[in-house]
């Protein structure tokens, strides 16, 4: 049986990347600044709208060959020493960027997207937060998907950001050029 939380905790102050790995935790979580922090599973509406996201970059990158589209928790390393490792639902990476990766573990290069959904316990802070780290490392847009308020935010800082309602249209032609994606198909039932 996999050491608990509170287990592993007790013999290591600080965590570290490796510790995350190898400990196999009894519950989902992610590292922060060497702390783990456990994470509530997600509801069926954030799983649908997460889903409906990944379809939606997985459908324009077919037969394009420019990156592939990683979801359900990637792990991104956005700091070392002491260690964090964010869970991104959805994430786009470019075959460039690619070549730079490890070959097995957390994704240790910046995404050149991420998009994070909303879930209920999510406070603004912990989002503010990833915002800051996910930009420190090197990732170009940060899409915040609010499924209560049906709304994405686009943010190219953790300071600029586009409020898109239903009838907008997501774009990024800097990192996915042609990609044109309505905001209510990221939201439909």
């Amino acid at each position: 049986m996999p050491p608990s939380i509170a287990q592993v905790a007790a013999r290591a102050r600080t965590l570290t990347i490796r510790d995350l790995g190898a400990a196999g935790f009894d519950r989902p979580g992610e590292l922060v600044r060497g702390r783990f922090i456990p994470t509530t599973p997600t509801g069926h509406r954030h799983a649908e709208v997460e889903s409906n996201l990944t379809f939606a970059l997985k459908s324009f990158l077919k037969g394009r060959h420019l990156g592939k589209v990683l979801s359900g928790e990637v792990g991104i390393i956005t700091q070392r020493s002491p260690d964090t490792v964010r869970g991104a639902d959805v994430a786009y990476v470019s075959y460039e960027r690619l070549t730079d990766a490890s070959a097995e573990g957390y994704l240790d290069i910046a995404p050149e997207l991420v998009g994070e959904v909303v879930s209920p316990n999510d406070r603004w802070t912990g989002i503010n937060e990833k915002l800051e780290e996910y930009f420190a490392i090197g990732v170009l847009v940060v899409w915040v998907v609010d499924p209560r308020e049906r709304r994405v935010y686009a943010y190219r800082s953790p300071t600029q950001l586009e409020k898109l309602g239903l009838e907008d249209v997501l774009v990024v032609d800097d990192v996915l050029p042609g990609l044109r994606i309505r905001v209510s198909e990221i939201f439909a039932d």
